[in-house]
């Protein structure tokens, strides 16, 4: 009978410590609503992080950007390229000539005419069908009776612009907001665009430079017995290239490369900025278990050769392999600064991009809108709690004032778990917040409600309080996980706004269960022990 007054110590104790770390949280952020001079008062030691303001309240960046399919066709020639070299060195080997890649076509020749029909067999099973249509991604021909002709089919571009834009998508996500923790938008439209909104960022720029940069990071051996003179003119020898190396201390800004990829950075598992051993700003990188394979190999052959660190077609640098590297991990040096070194480190490390991003729109947006939204947003929470109030007071007295601080309590504890969590609040969330606060009280109305019914019953007062919070409870339990679920569904496969949306509920269900069960429980119990009431108004 007396279950209703043991509210032991320790569990009072818990709940006022739980409400007080939730409102210390939820200052900062309610801070950020005055003008700058008053935040200074906010002492050092408290806790500073506070809630992330959308693009529609904050204002931000948009950027819309164009792939650019020229350099995607490019690159699946240059990835035939080496397919074909694979294919050809398997057992047994097929001799080829020089493969030429002109024409928006990959062309190389069989020494030996026997070993032609062997030669399309192979690089017939090595391509592969698009979709259902039986076509397939690249047609194989013959010319000339000894030459392979590989040509790139229209429903196979079509293929792997799709499939880049989709992994696009991700790389650029990955490089904003490495924490998931920004309401970011990076979405693509049509086939070959991807927009990308920032909120709070007021810099395209250096969202631009993050970006863009492909980070294509490739290790290749330095040609020595090309003519340097040869080179500065841009004439390449035979399985070369030229590329620019602007920061080359040994003289020209162009350097002579095999073409062959001998580790790429498809290969590394992780990039950070680090200091080299004069204290310069340094990447270091390191390996998956092939790629340290491959590396290793490269350094034991090579001791003694410069191998050139290219990244996005540029030389970084090109140092002697002084010793064979095994342990999987190695350090670019350049000419970084810390911000240069950290940005290409988070762009290695999210991948590079599958195809490169030309940026064809950009806008800054401006807070001004969110200010208006935020003002009109604050006016209606206030409206909403106030008349959630008045008629809580008029229909419940008292259990209605008990009802009011577990609302305030509640708004406190939202914004409070927001600001540790650094979640973002859009527009739709401030609807959210209001739907929360409104629908805060309904535990309360179950609640008060049984609590009636019981006393029409003819309980004595503190069964009727007992019975009433434990009889509803189910009802509200039961209630609350149906919202759990639907938000928690809208939270996984929303983006944007639906996901500011679910979020402010999701957090929302499980504080307002908080504030109507427990805090209120305890409210109750401590002034039944305390005043020992013989009647309950209610």
């Amino acid at each position: 009978m007396h279950g209703m007054l043991d509210f032991p110590r320790w569990k009072v104790f818990w709940i006022w410590a739980l409400v007080a770390v939730g409102v210390l949280f939820s200052i900062p952020s309610l801070l950020q609503l005055m003008p700058q001079q008053n935040r200074q008062y906010w002492p050092s030691f408290l806790p500073h992080s506070t809630i992330n303001l959308g693009l529609d309240l904050a204002g931000g960046s948009h950027l819309l950007y164009q792939a650019d399919s020229n350099d995607l066709i490019a690159k699946r020639i240059q990835g035939m390229e080496d397919t074909v070299a694979t294919e050809m060195a398997k057992d047994p080997a097929i001799q080829i000539g020089d493969i030429s890649t002109s024409g928006g076509r990959l062309t190389f020749t069989v020494t030996d005419p026997h070993q032609v029909d062997a030669a399309v067999e192979r690089m017939r099973s090595a391509t592969q069908p698009v979709g259902l249509s039986g076509n397939r991604d690249w047609n194989v021909d013959v010319l000339n009776t000894n030459q392979v002709v590989l040509t790139p089919t229209p429903g196979g571009t079509q293929q792997a612009l799709k499939d880049a834009m989709s992994g696009a998508r991700d790389v650029v996500s990955k490089r904003i907001d490495p924490g998931g923790t920004k309401e970011i938008t990076v979405q693509t439209e049509g086939t070959d665009q991807l927009l990308v909104e920032v909120p709070g960022s007021q810099s395209p720029e250096e969202l631009k430079a993050l970006i863009g940069q492909t980070a294509r990071l490739e290790f290749k051996m330095v040609d020595q017995n090309a003519d340097p003179q040869q080179v500065a003119q841009g004439h390449a020898p035979p399985g070369d290239e030229i590329l620019p190396y602007p920061d080359n201390p040994a003289g020209p800004p162009v350097i002579a490369v095999k073409r062959r990829v001998l580790v790429s950075g498809d290969e590394l598992t992780n990039a950070a900025q680090g200091f080299d051993q004069n204290g310069r700003p340094s990447i270091e990188f390191t390996f998956n278990t092939s790629g340290a394979k491959k590396f290793a190999h490269v350094t034991q052959d090579n001791v003694g050769k410069p191998f050139a660190i290219i990244l996005d077609n540029k030389v970084l640098s090109a140092p002697n392999i002084e010793t064979p590297i095994l342990g999987g991990s190695g350090e670019i040096t350049g000419n970084f600064t810390v911000q240069t070194a950290s940005n290409l480190a988070i762009s290695l490390k999210s991948g590079r991009l599958p195809v490169k991003l030309v940026p064809i729109e950009q806008r800054t947006i401006g807070p001004e809108l969110g200010r208006d939204s935020i003002h009109w947003g604050a006016i209606a929470s206030g409206v909403a709690i106030l008349g959630v109030i008045v008629f809580m007071l008029v229909t419940y007295g008292r259990f209605g004032v008990y009802a009011t601080i577990a609302l305030v309590v509640n708004a406190f504890l939202i914004l409070g778990i927001m600001a540790v969590f650094n979640a973002t609040l859009t527009l739709p969330g401030i609807a959210g917040f209001i739907l929360t606060i409104g629908a805060a009280v309904d535990a309360n109305v179950l609640i008060n409600e049984r609590i009636r019914e019981e006393q029409r019953r003819g309980r004595k007062l503190v069964d009727a309080v007992e019975t009433g919070y434990h009889e509803a409870f189910r009802a509200i339990f039961d209630a609350n996980i149906t919202h759990v679920i639907s938000a928690a569904i809208m939270g996984y496969f929303g983006t944007g706004p639906v996901r500011g949306f679910a979020v402010v509920l999701l957090i929302g269900v499980v504080t307002s269960v908080f504030t109507a069960v427990y805090f209120t429980r305890m409210l109750v119990a401590l002034w039944i022990r305390h005043k020992r009431p013989r009647v309950l108004y209610i």
